[in-house]
């Protein structure tokens, strides 16, 4: 059987929506509260990686205010991207769902959950 992670954010109901399409097709996943449970440097490239994302920001939240304080639209750089996603992690597009950390999705909207369980 599929080991599952989801980086899930509680106060978001689309994060909110995707764990439940995961609970309904019987699946337990590992919930990581990121912006609890900050992930590393290492990790989030594992995770743009995982998605096949040719640069970090296409899983940033680019309407965050941060986002704008950081004048992060202008920034080119690879690594200040994923180390501003370290240091805020408020950035990181939700959620996101892992599968035996080989491939992962944003599950955004959440419908895309079923789409890739089915896969």
């Amino acid at each position: 059987m599929s080991k599952y992670t989801i980086l899930h954010n509680p106060r978001c109901s689309k994060s909110r929506e995707a764990l439940k399409i995961l609970e309904e097709n019987g699946i337990a996943a590992d919930v990581v509260k990121y912006l609890d449970e900050r992930p590393s440097a290492a990790q989030l490239k594992n995770i743009i990686k995982m998605l096949g994302l040719q640069s970090a920001r296409e899983m940033m939240r680019t309407k965050e205010a941060i986002y704008k304080e950081l004048d992060l639209k202008n920034e080119t750089d690879e690594e200040k991207l994923i180390e501003a996603m370290v240091e805020h992690p408020k950035l990181i597009e939700r959620p996101i769902i892992i599968k035996d950390d080989k491939e992962a999705i944003i599950a955004r909207p959440p419908e895309k959950a079923k789409e890739f369980l089915e896969a």
